[in-house]
């Protein structure tokens, strides 16, 4: 692998990085004050979160990624745990009802997110188990059959919660793999359109989602029951507030710190919505920035996947690349009222010490598969 590869995708990542901070300085101050009586609340917070973000990425970065298969049993372990932390939060274990789900485990002075860990264990065991069976990929037992046994172990749970954002990106993550990888796609058909079936009907039997979808549609769902409206109506009123917040920025913004929408005309600035508040700020240049960064992200990582000493590394590159480059398309285009409404976090911006620490994770196994790759081909050199 080439360092300037490397340094390129790091200083990128720093970018993304800085750029959040300086966003989320501005989008957290006024809820920092409603809540906590503290203007910089989410900030000390958030900075604490990065700190060990960077200290899990650099761990992440150094472990050599091949021990996944030298020793499997931790990749299985790994996968074992966050699939116990998943059943913990449901309803009738230990969960804690958030908007009206469980997602949520409450570790004393910090929430933890499992399903933000699922979506790393399920690559992760995915690749391994992908590039133990070798050419038998193209076999439907080993390269289909098992793999979506894989995913639809850790997206049950998740859709239980219900979240099924994080369910959507487990199984999209998983198929994207799976091709990479080689797996037939005929092969992969049936258990595509059942996942895909169980989460529709999940969906449609779920009022506040259909709610959401309803307002999305700009349709009058003749739903009947209270909580369906108010589900709808709320979908509809962050829809509109972000792009209010998005107009008002126009070309150049308002101004750093100078939004309105973030004061409570938007309430979730700091979290969901947070490209909103930097578009009503920085203006397009902004927007454009941040587009530029994750596609930047997305293309050296890449890169860094085709140059992969292995089959492994090209697996858990390109598994770890999807789940951030996903989740942050989906986040914006819910943003600009191009997707529904739904929950999801904007990798490196939005507000969160799991969902931070996931994004850290993921870079850091890039890194270490770049790393890797590069000692790797240096040693089978004649004379290095």
């Amino acid at each position: 692998m080439r360092k300037p590869a490397l340094l390129a995708f790091g200083l990128v990542v720093t970018m993304i990085v800085a750029l959040g901070l300086v966003v989320l300085s501005s989008a957290s101050e006024v809820n920092g004050i409603r809540l906590h009586n503290d203007a910089y609340y989410f900030m000390k917070r958030q900075f604490a979160y990065l700190f060990v973000g960077v200290l899990v990425a650099v761990a992440t970065a150094l472990f050599d990624y091949r021990k996944w298969r030298e020793h499997q049993f931790l990749a299985w372990a790994f996968y074992a745990v966050v699939f116990v932390l998943l059943i913990a939060v449901l309803p009738f274990a230990f969960g804690r009802n958030v908007n009206g789900s469980y997602r949520w485990l409450n570790l004393g002075p910090v929430n933890v997110q499992p399903s933000e860990f699922a979506k790393l264990a399920t690559v992760i065991v995915l690749s391994v188990w992908l590039d133990r069976v070798g050419w038998r990929v193209e076999l439907f037992k080993q390269g289909a059959f098992w793999p979506a046994v894989i995913l639809s172990a850790m997206a049950i749970p998740v859709m239980r919660e219900p979240d099924f954002g994080s369910t959507m990106v487990i199984g999209l993550v998983g198929f994207m793999t799976m091709i990479v990888a080689g797996v037939r796609i005929l092969h992969m058909v049936p258990f595509a359109l059942l996942g895909g079936a169980a989460l529709a009907y999940k969906v449609c039997t779920n009022a506040n989602r259909m709610a959401r979808i309803a307002a999305f549609l700009g349709i009058k769902l003749e739903l009947g029951v209270e909580v369906e409206d108010v589900a709808a109506e709320r979908a509809a009123f962050h829809a509109r507030q972000s792009l209010i917040a998005i107009g008002n920025g126009g070309v150049w913004g308002v101004g750093l710190n100078q939004s309105m929408q973030k004061h409570l005309y938007l309430p979730e600035a700091h979290t969901d919505f947070i490209f909103a508040i930097g578009a009503e700020e920085l203006g397009l240049f902004f927007s454009i920035a941040v587009l530029v960064l994750f596609f930047a992200f997305f293309a050296l990582a890449v890169y860094i996947a085709r140059n992969a000493s292995d089959r492994l590394g090209r697996f858990l590159v390109m598994g770890m690349t999807f789940i951030i480059f996903f989740q942050a398309m989906f986040n914006i285009g819910v943003v600009c009222e191009a997707l529904p409404t739904k929950g999801m976090a904007l990798p490196f911006f939005s507000y969160g010490g799991t969902n931070m620490l996931s994004a850290f994770f993921a870079v850091g196994t890039i890194i270490s598969v770049g790393i890797h790759s590069s000692t790797s081909r240096k040693r089978k050199l004649p004379n290095a």
